[in-house]
């Protein structure tokens, strides 16, 4: 039998990293689904948010989306009073996308439901633990810039 050379782990990750992300999606679509969002609407709501609206062509490059896609996800957004989309002042060409007070109220309501689903899929770890595993998370990923939800829920 042949053995592992001595800078590789044991334990393999992948197999346990894409189990927790399943459990983790399947409840956050569980939680998101009596507010009348999907994934890709809190995405696009959260982006909103963070830099306090956007032109729709800028919104569209950041969540990398096509033309017709953009559309129909404010297409979505706007039937539920969620973002309103306007012309720009400074160029008639251009749509300028903002969330409204009700998208604002039901994006907070979501990042509620959410960590309180995270909190049941990491309930066999304590603050600590937690803590460490975003930490080492955020370190695998080379994230930079994760937006944390507000922790008032």
């Amino acid at each position: 039998m042949a053995s592992l050379p001595a800078d590789q782990p044991v334990h393999r990750t992948g197999a346990l990293l894409d189990h927790l992300a399943r459990r983790m999606r399947l409840r956050a679509e569980s939680v998101l689904a009596p507010l009348g969002l999907r994934q890709r609407h809190l995405v696009a709501l959260t982006v909103l948010r963070a830099r306090d609206g956007s032109t729709q062509q800028a919104l569209s490059s950041t969540l990398m989306m096509d033309g017709t896609n953009i559309v129909g996800l404010l297409n979505e957004l706007e039937a539920e009073q969620l973002i309103e989309r306007r012309r720009s002042p400074e160029d008639r060409r251009r749509h300028v996308v903002e969330l409204t007070a009700n998208g604002l109220q039901r994006l907070h309501k979501a990042e509620c439901a959410l960590a309180a689903a995270e909190n049941e899929v990491l309930s066999a770890l304590d603050d600590a633990q937690r803590e460490a595993l975003y930490n080492l998370l955020h370190q695998a990923t080379g994230a930079e810039n994760c937006n944390e939800p507000p922790g008032d829920c």
